[in-house]
């Protein structure tokens, strides 16, 4: 009964998350290096630096697509906690990590669900 309970709580709050949008990525070699040359190790911290790139910095691959949230420096100081409540497989964290693939990002207002689309064998990511 109780794993009945906390299962309804956790798709209840899913349920009331209103959706924003979708976009797509393809996360090159710039995304993985912070401003000041960093190799980054997370995930969303990839991702976060990609929408960073994109909207600020005016770096974008082509497959990148605009997005209606990360534009505002808040909204991306808060995607890896977004990460953390939504959806990834750990194959799709490791292909962000240690590759460059193309990405599916589903926006909500309190989680995000991240899909690799193409995977790119790992590409000169040191």
């Amino acid at each position: 009964m109780k794993k009945f309970l906390i299962l309804a709580m956790i798709l209840g709050s899913f349920a009331s998350a209103r959706y924003i949008g979708t976009y797509y990525a393809k996360l090159g070699v710039s995304d993985h290096f912070n401003s000041h040359g960093t190799r980054l190790t997370k995930a969303s911290a990839i991702i976060r630096q990609d929408r960073y790139n994109f909207h600020i910095r005016g770096i974008r691959d082509a497959a990148d697509t605009w997005d209606p949230f990360f534009d505002s420096k808040h909204n991306r100081s808060v995607l890896e906690r977004m990460l953390r409540r939504g959806n990834a497989s750990r194959s799709a964290l490791n292909a962000i990590v240690n590759g460059t693939p193309l990405i599916k990002v589903t926006v909500y207002d309190d989680h995000i669900n991240v899909k690799v689309l193409r995977s790119v064998p790992k590409s000169s990511i040191r």
